[in-house]
Parts: structure tokens; sequence; C-alpha cells
């Protein structure tokens, strides 16, 4: 973290939007006008859009809002909160923590280096522009209960998302949530235990906030921005300490009714819900018309053999 001190105390006097001139911005960092430039271009490999105008200095496009922990926990309370602006996976780093953590303990990230997605899949993260958040639980009905729990978090962001003025959020099975069709968030949720013990947990969320086309441009299905699905963005602190309360009661919840206490809620903002579909299970195809999920979580197709339960796979509308 020492390496990225400097950059991070530049990205501070950055946030507010205003012009900085090089040489000021030198003067409040002790370096000089060259070490300045050659940060700035790092950030911009964080994915931070800033820009340079001659005569005026730098300047990101719009004002930061930075996460804050002491901003966080005075709005929800948490047993151990982490914010580690520069990482690699805020999945990962509690993974290899879980033995020391307590049950919801989080982490949450600026920017993650390797981000990560389903099957192993990358996941954008630019500095700043989007919230990156990791809770740990544990799970003393093992590792069999933990079925679908994608399924129960995706109902908790989505609920949380559209308390707070994004009413149109939808779920997508298993793991995501999306904006008239587009992705806005994704869910992984990650488990190490053996079999008769309890199951430890670690469920990460990447939720796109403000991100810049420029950033997105190399994502390959179509996405969106919570900008886009709010009239009114709520702050970033509020909306981090807002899902982290989500969270934890909607686990509290499932350890108490299972997936079953969650199956109408579901369905209930199933983006798919009664829509021709296309499911894809490997190289298999299988087209019909999505039916919500039943109590276990799979995935309900009807064809012309019938309504049928699916455990795997992905799906998108018929066409897509």
């Amino acid at each position: 973290m020492k390496e990225h001190a400097t950059r991070l105390a530049l990205v501070k006097l950055l946030a507010d939007g205003q012009f900085h001139s090089g040489e000021a911005l030198g003067e409040s960092l002790g370096i000089s006008r060259s070490a300045i430039s050659k940060h700035i271009k790092v950030l911009q490999l964080w994915g931070l859009d800033l820009f340079r105008i001659q005569g005026k200095g730098y300047c990101v496009s719009t004002p930061i809002e930075l996460l804050d922990c002491d901003k966080i926990l005075s709005q929800v309370k948490c047993p151990q909160l982490e914010l580690i602006p520069i990482i690699d996976s805020t999945n990962q780093y509690l993974l290899d923590r879980f033995g020391l953590l307590p049950k919801g303990a989080v982490c949450l990230a600026e920017y993650q280096q390797a981000g990560r997605g389903r099957r192993g899949r990358q996941w954008l993260s630019p500095f700043g522009s989007n919230l990156y958040l990791s809770m740990y639980w544990r799970l003393d009905a093992g590792m069999a209960a933990a079925m679908g729990l994608s399924l129960i978090v995706g109902v908790a962001i989505a609920e949380t998302l559209q308390s707070l003025g994004a009413n149109e959020v939808r779920v997508k099975w298993p793991n995501d949530l999306y904006y008239k069709d587009k992705k806005l968030a994704g869910i992984l949720v990650e488990m190490t235990g053996q079999a008769g013990d309890a199951a430890h947990l670690v469920i990460g969320m990447g939720l796109n906030i403000d991100m810049p086309d420029t950033e997105g441009s190399d994502i390959g299905q179509a996405w969106t921005n919570l900008s886009q699905a709010c009239d009114k963005l709520p702050e970033r602190n509020h909306l981090a300490a807002e899902l982290i309360d989500s969270l934890q009661k909607t686990l509290i919840t499932y350890e108490q009714v299972g997936l079953d206490g969650f199956v109408e809620r579901w369905n209930r903002i199933d983006n798919f819900l009664n829509r021709p579909v296309k499911l894809l299970i490997g190289q298999r195809v299988i087209e019909g018309i999505a039916r919500g999920i039943d109590k276990q979580g799979a995935l309900l197709l009807e064809t012309e053999s019938g309504i049928e339960p699916y455990i795997g796979g992905e799906i998108s509308l018929r066409g897509c």
C-alpha cells in the first residue's frame, strides 16, 4: 500500500472536480511536476477519467466521492470493515483470511487489479466509479445449505437499489442485476469448507455506478450504470452502508427460512419472467419461456415438453 500512498493522496486532491496545476499538486505532495505527470498516467491506467488543459492543469471529468469507513460505520453496524483502496480482489482478500474473520466482515475497494466474475471471468474494476464489496459469512448449516445463495443476494441488492430510487432494477438468474435488459451488477459467491462442517462463504458484488463509456468498451455484453437507473444517485458511502445492512439482514433471514422464503420475492423482480429465452449449458442450447425459479433455486423453463427445472447454465433473451 505504501507505493500507492502518493497516488491516493493525489486522487484526494483531484476528487473535487476542479482544475489543479501540476505545480500546485507537486507542492502539496512534495514532489516534482514531472513526478505528478507520471502518477497521472498511472491513475489513468486505473481507469480514472482524468484530462489536462494547457494553462489550467489536471481535472477529473466529474467529482469523486471517495469511500470512507467512518462515514459508512456511522450509518450501519458492521463487525469488521476494511477499505483497501487498491487491491487484487476483495473476494480473494477475505477468502485468504476466513479463519480470522468475524461473521459479517466486509472488504471494500476503490480499484481491483484482478477482479473476477463468474466462471473465472475478469470483472472490470476502474477506480472510484463503481462499488466493489465483499462480505464473509459463516453458514453453520453447511455447504449444501448454500445452494441458491447468489439468488437471495441478488434479491437483497435489487430491493435495496429500488428503495433508493432505481425502481426498474431487476434480477437475472442466477447471479446478475439488470436495468432495461443491460447488466448493472454481478454477484460472485465463493465458499470453502468440509462435508459435515460449516460453510465459509465470501459474497462479492460489483455494481456499476458511473463507469465511463471508455472503460466499458471491452465488456462483451450490454451494460449500464446506476446513474442511468436513478433520477438522483445516492452517495457512494450511503449506498455501501445500505447494501451492507441489507445483506446482513437477508442472510440472517436466509438462515431461518431458506431459499423457500425468497422464491416469491425473486419472481416479482425477475427480468426474464414469462419472456422467451435461450439457456446455454455448455454446447447445449435450450429455448423456452422463463417461468421463474423453484424452491431449490433452479430455473423453470417451459418448452414443448412442459416446465422443467435447470440448475446450471446461463440465459439470455431469445435472439440475443
